[in-house]
């Protein structure tokens, strides 16, 4: 479904300058973890790609609007080759999503998108330290004393959550993981 000119456009977007982890790679990763999820349908797996290319296709860390824009982009360039209005919906839906990392309950796809998102958090100390040093970048506009202080805040706000990863595999998967990352990021950030 993504291909051509709007495939060409979002690596485009994925490789400006001013992003270091929101890139092709942290697409790469996100669409190589749908290809492994044998439980989708055909339609759903189409729809979780669609969900993942568009999802960071706007991206600029002095904004607050990222995930709007993006599923707004989305709508505008599925709309034009001719996607079918339900898919465009959810597809945005999807991209919504991800502003909070946030799914009502019995949300299947919804707490697929989202935990495969934030899988980055579960991976190994080594890259996930990759990540925290690519986030530092994109927020290289933040003083260092406030990205500190506002990156541990919002690290605290994932861990004192009841659970990181909406979907249950992917919390079994990498919640352990993941708290222990995020409490050594914390550390490191507080010290």
């Amino acid at each position: 479904m993504i291909t051509g000119a709007v495939r060409d456009e979002l690596i485009a977007r994925y490789g400006e300058p001013h992003r270091r982890y929101h890139t092709m790679t942290h697409i790469e990763d996100c669409l190589a973890q749908v290809a492994a999820s044998t439980d989708f349908s055909d339609e759903q797996r189409s729809l979780m790609d669609a969900a993942i290319w568009f999802h960071d296709a706007i991206y600029d860390a002095t904004r607050h609007d990222n995930e709007a824009e993006s599923a707004r982009l989305a709508v505008e360039r599925l709309s034009a080759i001719g996607a079918e209005r339900a898919l465009i919906d959810e597809v945005s839906r999807l991209i919504l999503l991800t502003a909070g990392h946030s799914v009502e309950a019995g949300d299947a796809i919804g707490a697929r998108l989202v935990s495969i998102d934030l899988s980055i958090l579960g991976a190994s100390p080594e890259r996930y330290d990759a990540y925290a040093d690519a986030i530092r970048f994109e927020y290289g506009h933040v003083p260092e004393p406030l990205y500190r202080a506002g990156r541990a805040a919002i690290l605290k706000r994932f861990l004192e959550s009841g659970r990181l990863f909406a979907d249950p595999v992917w919390a079994e998967r990498f919640e352990e993981q993941a708290r222990a990352n995020l409490a050594r990021e914390i550390g490191a950030l507080t010290a």
